[in-house]
């Protein structure tokens, strides 16, 4: 994932594990609307933070994304509210995966990842 964007470690805190996830930060709106387009692999542990200034109300979808992911849906506090599995789509039209929650953060990872790492709705994201 070498694109000029910056990278940062966080923590997933579930009961009294710990996993460390390695995440590219999008927190402009041109980072945000690219996401992982066109990202033929992602490395096992990593993926991508979407930082928004303010809560949102609204999901993502996966035009020109080529692998499949899971994305979990965060409040302020890193609270995970919502997990959800999204499917690559190369088409015109592409189904939303909407959340129907207002959140802060999300995050996308390989499809799996969070239930591989018993890492569930109520767990807690710490940025460092």
């Amino acid at each position: 994932m070498k694109n000029g964007m910056k990278t940062k470690m966080i923590k997933i805190l579930s009961g009294n594990r710990e996993t460390s996830l390695t995440v590219q930060v999008a927190d402009t709106q041109r980072k945000r609307d690219k996401g992982l387009m066109f990202v033929g692999k992602l490395p096992e542990n990593e993926g991508m933070l979407f930082v928004f200034p303010v809560k949102i109300y609204g999901g993502f979808w996966m035009k020109n994304t080529l692998i499949p992911l899971s994305i979990a849906f965060l409040d302020w506090d890193g609270e995970i509210l919502k997990i959800l599995h999204m499917e690559p789509c190369k088409g015109d039209i592409c189904p939303t995966y909407d959340p129907e929650i207002s959140y802060h953060y999300a995050i996308e990872v390989n499809l799996g990842w969070f239930e591989k790492n018993q890492i569930k709705e109520g767990d807690y994201v710490r940025f460092y």
